[in-house]
């Protein structure tokens, strides 16, 4: 279950402690509170950011199979490519030098555009730095809008039409 709240109090009493939430939507907290139990649960709080639109998504998909086209290479190659140059969308650590041909493996499993980038060898014996970046599947909104960016300049560059910027507004305004 997810609840979005806009505050929160905090308070004490006969030695508990409890955090009480402001929540956007009452039903959703009732029907919670109906079905717990007596359970024991756990939150995880985190600041709110919207989320892509699937429409958005769609249209990058779109313009990725007209570059496609054009370039004379897969649509999958050219997203990951583009991924990189998006900001703000990848971690820094080091794996073990035996085992980064596991890791990639592993963090490619996670999506077309989940990418691994040697950057080179550790301060840490045995390992190398390794930048891992996130498919658009986790992106918000803004990373979503770099990306769109990114890839209706690239349309631009090789004659393909887009959206006009005033559409493209609109796509990006579109989220769920």
């Amino acid at each position: 279950m997810r609840l979005t709240f806009t505050d929160a109090q905090w308070r004490q009493e006969a030695g508990s402690f409890w955090l009480s939430l402001k929540v956007e939507n009452p039903y959703e907290a009732r029907r919670f509170l109906a079905t717990m139990k007596g359970k024991k649960y756990v939150a995880d709080l985190k600041e709110y950011r919207e989320r892509r639109s699937l429409d958005a998504n769609a249209y990058c998909w779109v313009l990725l199979g007209k570059l496609a086209g054009v370039l004379n290479l897969p649509p999958d190659e050219i997203y990951r490519s583009v991924i990189r140059d998006v900001g703000d969308n990848y971690e820094v650590m080091p794996v073990r030098n035996d085992a980064l041909d596991h890791w990639r493996d592993i963090w490619a499993d996670k999506g077309i555009g989940w990418v691994c980038e040697v950057i080179g060898p550790s301060k840490l014996e045995g390992y190398t730095n390794v930048r891992n970046f996130y498919g658009s599947s986790v992106y918000d909104k803004a990373q979503m809008s770099r990306l769109l960016d990114i890839i209706v300049q690239d349309c631009k560059a090789q004659g393909i039409e887009t959206l006009s910027p005033e559409e493209l507004e609109r796509l990006m305004e579109g989220w769920e």
